[in-house]
């Protein structure tokens, strides 16, 4: 469970990981700022966008725990997509024109022939309907212009890849990928393989590194619990961080890391831990150097030192 907030008027220093399970409609920061409203956190950010077309996956991070965003960035990440074959769209999904359509003549040992292409390690050129940046304009915005940049093909991996369901022209694709993979760009590219291009009709985010979708709650969920239901929802900050060994120590070698100061006798270790204290507090990243002492590397703030901007709550 997260940590009791403090509250000054309508915001509270929410210090937690919420796995909320977005649904189709709205953006990302849309069901974002939902949360943040019913969780009253003064700080929030999620890690990810998902486009108001797909639906699943969504960790919002609340408080302190945004200092660590970057860890589930860098995750790689697991959808469910339906591929509908034989139309391409200006979009690359279902939320775009129809600019070409094509007679559909593969079977299942054709897409599986395909599939097997984009496993592994592969240049994919992202989508001109994306936030990507060029010259410091995002690439949608030259998109919904009518103009088409050039891009610049990036290396993603493709870790996972399966399919079912063929259906009406139509199969589910299964995918669990690096960061920076645009699945609506996998699907446009299988069905050029295939010879009869295709687009992304629905797209589920199952799972975020150790995180997974079963386990979110959904923003009517959400809706329903009380205050105190609502902060036991919340994970620990450190649970964004469980792939890296932790250390415990005492007071003093608390302080010490607190106040920047090396702490020593560590020598067994080497790279980034989590660093605890007397009661098993959680104070936030490590580094365990060459020779033996532990050093801060991104520490959580005490009640003292944050600097939680709370605002009053409305007139009326």
């Amino acid at each position: 469970m997260a940590s009791e907030p403090r509250r000054r008027g309508r915001w509270c220093a929410v210090d937690g990981v919420l796995l909320l399970d977005k649904p189709v409609g709205p953006t990302s920061n849309a069901a974002l700022q939902t949360a943040r409203r019913l969780h009253r956190a003064a700080k929030a950010g999620h890690t990810g966008t998902l486009d108001p077309l797909a639906s699943g996956l969504l960790p919002v991070l609340f408080g302190e725990a945004t200092k660590f965003s970057g860890f589930l960035l860098d995750a790689d990440k697991s959808y469910r997509a339906r591929v509908q074959l034989g139309s391409r769209t200006t979009t690359g999904d279902a939320e775009g024109d129809v600019v070409e359509r094509s007679k559909v003549a593969v079977d299942a040992a054709a897409i599986e022939a395909v599939l097997e292409r984009f496993r592994g390690e592969i240049e994919q050129v992202p989508p001109m309907h994306s936030a990507l940046k060029r010259e410091g304009r995002p690439l949608y915005a030259y998109a919904r212009a009518g103009l088409e940049v050039e891009r610049r093909a990036r290396r993603v991996t493709i870790r996972e890849l399966a399919w079912h369901d063929f259906v009406d022209e139509a199969f589910t694709l299964e995918v669990r990928c690096s960061k920076g993979t645009y699945v609506r760009s996998l699907a446009a590219d299988i069905g050029a393989a295939l010879g009869c291009g295709a687009h992304l009709a629905a797209l589920r985010r199952t799972a975020i590194g150790r995180f997974d979708v079963s386990e979110a709650f959904s923003l009517a969920q959400l809706e329903g619990l009380g205050d105190a239901e609502r902060l036991a929802a919340l994970r620990p900050v450190d649970s964004l961080l469980a792939d890296f060994p932790e250390v415990h120590l005492e007071q003093a070698g608390a302080q010490a890391l607190a106040h920047g100061r090396d702490v020593h006798g560590f020598g067994g270790l080497s790279g980034l831990v989590r660093a605890y204290g007397p009661g098993g507090a959680f104070l936030g990243l490590a580094e365990a150097l060459s020779g033996g002492p532990l050093r801060a590397k991104r520490l959580l703030a005490t009640q003292d030192t944050r600097e939680d901007q709370l605002e009053p709550c409305a007139e009326g």
